[in-house]
């Protein structure tokens, strides 16, 4: 599996997503920006993701995300910091 189609199926499936992916094969790290996620805990917003991965990961395409999910609001004050 290559990032490219991580990061496209996830634009695809969460509304209004803008996704970057790192790593190939079967271990990823995604960066998730979607205002879908403004009042969801964080534990909700990793089941938002991870729904749409979840075929991916039984199948064993993939077997590791770490991932980081953040609200346009809360991208733009983190990138404000940096």
């Amino acid at each position: 599996m290559h990032a490219s189609e991580v990061k496209t199926l996830l634009e695809e499936k969460i509304e209004n997503a803008q996704v970057s992916v790192e790593g190939e094969g079967c271990d990823f790290r995604l960066t998730v920006v979607s205002s879908i996620f403004a009042g969801c805990m964080p534990v909700k917003r990793q089941q938002i993701v991870y729904k749409h991965l979840d075929e991916m990961i039984r199948a064993g395409a993939i077997h590791a995300v770490t991932m980081h999910t953040f609200t346009p609001e809360e991208w733009d004050a983190r990138q404000g910091q940096n």
